[in-house]
């Protein structure tokens, strides 16, 4: 069912067309928070070039709590408003950060890490649900394509949820 047909998109639009679809495909008819998210973490690590971290941070009504991901072993919890997630989750919009070093309160989970994306995740009552995080050992690796790339790709999730 899954095969890499993303990396061949000759640009990031057709990339992130392309794993929407697969992504479809992966969650049609299942209902399961972590099985999706696991199904997703991985979909996008293996597709995406220049990546050393993709996953979710749960929130858990008082702060983020790491859920499915693909990579090192992550920080497990995040307080609102701190690193790039913390930050996400607390002003509501996705954070798309070139240089992790230059972003002030930085929590380095992976020494590697250089750049980041991190999109914030609402139901559909407007409640945090959590975060969507992925790094680069890269510096600038994401930009304003990748960032609505990951934002529909994140609604594709919330969708199945």
């Amino acid at each position: 069912m899954f095969d890499a047909v993303a990396i061949e998109a000759s640009n990031k639009t057709e990339l992130y067309d392309g794993l929407a679809e697969q992504l479809r495909g992966l969650l049609h008819g299942e209902r399961d928070r972590i099985a999706n998210a696991a199904n997703f973490s991985a979909l996008v690590f293996n597709a995406l070039d220049g990546v050393n971290w993709s996953g979710f941070y749960f929130y858990d009504g008082h702060e983020l709590v790491v859920g499915p991901f693909q990579g090192k072993p992550a920080c497990v919890r995040i307080a609102l408003g701190k690193g790039v997630c913390g930050t996400a989750a607390a002003t509501r919009e996705t954070q798309v950060v070139a240089d992790v070093h230059a972003f002030p309160g930085h929590i380095a989970c992976d020494a590697a890490s250089r750049s980041e994306i991190v999109v914030p995740l609402f139901d559909a009552g407007g409640r945090l649900v959590g975060v969507w995080d992925v790094d680069s050992p890269l510096p600038g690796r994401f930009d304003e394509e990748d960032r609505v790339g990951m934002e529909k790709l994140c609604a594709i999730f919330l969708a199945s949820l």
